[in-house]
């Protein structure tokens, strides 16, 4: 994992940051997403009628997916020289494919942007999450991050 300054960010606009450690999907975790989200819908968290579904089995939350990018990006690079940095949104966000359960998932970052704010630097990072083995990206968008110094 790298730690870049934002004068450092400023020149790898357009460039790929990185690709995360693989990240395991099990149903435990798909459960315990859908219990703090009360989203029980049975291609989640039934396995034996997931099955029978238009997935073949159960699959993860899109959202549960989306919740893994501080963590995939955290062990991918750091902005450092800042006193504060907050997740301030999203851009384009589409989850094309489903991650099936259980899966492995990898995040790629690239760094799309990097504009002055009032008061600090916002940053646009585009992702592509990929379940291992699947020919469509799970989840594609960008993350917009504000960091204040």
């Amino acid at each position: 994992m790298s730690s870049l300054t934002i004068d450092q960010l400023r020149e790898r606009v357009g460039q790929e940051l990185g690709t995360s450690e693989p990240f395991e999907i099990t149903q435990q975790r798909v459960n315990l997403f859908a219990d703090a989200t009360e989203d029980h819908q049975w291609i989640h968290v039934d396995p034996e009628r997931a099955r029978g579904g238009p997935f073949g089995g159960p699959i993860a939350h899109g959202y549960l997916t989306l919740s893994l990018l501080p963590h995939l990006l955290g062990g991918t690079f750091r902005v450092g020289g800042v006193k504060m940095g907050v997740n301030y949104g999203l851009n384009r966000l589409r989850f094309p494919a489903p991650v099936p359960v259980p899966s492995t998932v990898r995040a790629t970052f690239t760094l799309n942007d990097v504009r002055e704010v009032t008061g600090g630097t916002q940053v646009l990072v585009g992702f592509e999450v990929r379940a291992e083995g699947q020919a469509k990206p799970s989840a594609v968008g960008e993350v917009v991050f504000n960091y204040y110094t």
